[in-house]
């Protein structure tokens, strides 16, 4: 079933205000510290932040990227978060439409965003994000399985889970200043969601993530900004193929099938 228009405002205002808290959510757990105590607040003056300065984007904005109380600036890495979190759940409202299997799909789309995030900022992945992802991810496909009686995605799921987790853990064996175990079960948690959909995207998710990976590599050391003996972080490439997977699999494979046919 498609997703009406209001429907999708809605979940770009819900997007933005779930960006807001995984903003919080990337910073402290790093950190070790807790995401409920103590409320937001200026991470360089320590001032408690008033309602109104956590409004999502507007803000900031408001603000003119300044901390109201000690004028320190406040990075644009936090309304681009929110931002991307509303533009990626109203994509995936709009992909998924009024289903069972939406819910399970904007999980997988805010934990892909903040595990990036943390990938990217201290190269490895929180075991208090990845693990429980699992028990969760499973607990949201189960009804769209039920309801479908799809058991062969179930399977797939698995599959896709398994063939993910044993691929970055060979890899993370033979390259151990590449890949972390964190990124072995980064990859096997996405496997879930993307063998769920279909063999394609658990087949671009694998081979998109280490394109990526070798083009920003390349990047970084054409431009001067890499050595050859820099280690890209795999977990936001394997983030990247995923999100590009999710919405390109199926078009591709429809292509595919069309020069099959003719």
């Amino acid at each position: 079933m498609s997703a009406p228009t209001p429907l999708l405002a809605l979940v770009g205002v819900v997007g933005l205000a779930i960006g807001s808290f995984l903003n919080v959510v990337i910073w402290r757990v790093p950190r070790g510290e807790s995401i409920i105590k103590p409320g937001s607040h200026c991470a360089t003056c320590g001032e408690p932040l008033k309602p109104w300065h956590n409004i999502p984007v507007v803000s900031w904005l408001v603000l003119r990227a300044r901390c109201a109380f000690c004028d320190e600036k406040i990075s644009i890495r936090y309304p681009l978060v929110e931002l991307g979190t509303a533009a990626l759940f109203v994509a995936v409202t709009a992909k998924f439409g009024v289903t069972v299997q939406l819910p399970a799909y904007l999980y997988l789309t805010a934990i892909a965003i903040t595990l990036a995030m943390i990938g990217a900022d201290v190269r490895r992945l929180p075991d208090s994000i990845i693990l429980p992802s699992y028990i969760v991810s499973v607990l949201l496909l189960m009804p769209a399985g039920a309801a479908h009686a799809d058991w062969q995605g179930g399977l797939r799921g698995l599959a896709g889970m398994v063939a993910l987790l044993a691929l970055f853990f060979v890899l993370a064996l033979a390259y151990p200043n590449g890949l972390g175990f964190g990124d072995v079960k980064l990859a096997g948690l996405i496997g879930i969601y993307l063998g769920w959909l279909s063999w394609t995207a658990l087949f671009l998710t694998a081979i998109g993530s280490f394109t990526i990976a070798a083009v920003v590599g390349t990047t970084a050391l054409a431009t001067g900004r890499g050595t050859r003996q820099m280690a890209v972080p795999v977990g936001p490439c394997l983030v990247a193929a995923a999100v590009l997977a999710l919405f390109t699999a199926a078009p591709l494979a429809e292509w595919y099938r069309s020069l099959l046919i003719a």
